[in-house]
């Protein structure tokens, strides 16, 4: 699969993702969660140190629950760092729904990370390590949560800086790459 063709011809931005495909219901919730989203002076500080493109394709569903407490931090990242270039898909709305599974199922968000050239360089989803942990806790077995409610602040931020973290680690291999190294003289 060419990401980087679907990036650049398929993806689309936050706001035109949220007016295509989002029912005024679902709207509402997005918009809760926006303004649920704080990042701290450090988190804000470390975005604005980066020195790469990031390109970032997010296969996502607007009803999908995971999708609106996630997506809005990504939103919030690209708002503080001017290299982060983020494009959204619809997970039912092209080839990549069969690429892009985990554990056999089409589950989103899903991001995938390219370099400044588009290629292929990390993938991420569905959900991040404090999600996971918080839904240990509460419940063993098949259910789903329905993302009806904004969760907790404190799991918010901790999701927060999961997400953060995993963008982090993207920068520092495009950082720390000697071919981009050599190609932009650092």
């Amino acid at each position: 699969m060419d990401w980087n063709e679907i990036f650049e011809n398929h993806g689309i931005g936050y706001g035109d993702f949220l007016a295509q495909y989002a029912s005024d219901a679902e709207m509402g919730l997005w918009r809760q969660m926006e303004a649920a989203i704080e990042l701290t002076g450090p988190q804000l500080e470390l975005l604005g140190s980066w020195t790469r493109e990031i390109r970032v394709l997010c296969m996502a569903g607007a009803w999908c629950g995971d999708c609106i407490q996630q997506i809005p931090i990504f939103e919030r990242f690209a708002a503080s760092c001017p290299g982060l270039r983020i494009r959204y898909v619809d997970r039912d709305g092209g080839p990549w729904k069969e690429s892009l599974t985990i554990c056999g199922g089409a589950r989103v968000p899903q991001v995938l990370f390219l370099n400044e050239e588009g290629e292929f360089v990390a993938r991420h989803g569905d959900r991040t390590l404090s999600k996971y942990r918080q839904m240990s806790r509460e419940q063993l077995g098949g259910t789903c949560p329905t993302g009806i409610g904004l969760p907790p602040a404190e799991l918010t931020a901790a999701v927060i800086q999961d997400w953060l973290e995993e963008f982090e680690r993207v920068h520092w291999i495009l950082r720390l790459s000697p071919r981009l190294r050599s190609k932009h003289g650092d």
